[in-house]
């Protein structure tokens, strides 16, 4: 069973940028794929990112490509999300994910989640 505990969230003001870190145990990390979700009240959960086991290949919805980055280190067992030129629209709460989806959009694709991180952007 693999743990995931997300960190990093904050409150920033728009155009600013934070960094959120996924800290895994209890499984093979480095043979799962690795995303970010993101849920804004009163909406449905949404993809962010996902980065291949091995780090070779990044995709990235249309609202967050080209600002927002995902990476992993598969030594220390933790993946990133780079945030950048955030916008009050990014106000979500952001939960790291692991599994080995067919689909990335699908939630239920991954088998793993963490208890999710609040990022709160001031317009």
């Amino acid at each position: 069973q693999l743990q995931l505990v997300e960190s990093g969230g904050g409150l920033v003001q728009a155009g600013g940028s934070l960094r959120l870190s996924c800290a895994a145990s209890g499984g093979a990390f480095s043979t799962y794929t690795m995303g970010w979700f993101r849920q804004a009240p009163g909406k449905e959960r949404e993809f962010v990112s996902r980065i291949t086991s091995s780090g070779s290949s990044t995709y990235s919805a249309d609202s967050v490509r080209g600002r927002f980055t995902i990476s992993r280190d598969n030594a220390k067992n933790t993946v990133y999300l780079q945030m950048n030129s955030l916008k009050a629209e990014d106000t979500a709460v952001y939960y790291c994910v692991a599994g080995r989806p067919r689909s990335v959009y699908l939630p239920s694709n991954y088998d793993y989640w963490g208890q999710g991180t609040q990022v709160t952007v001031s317009s």
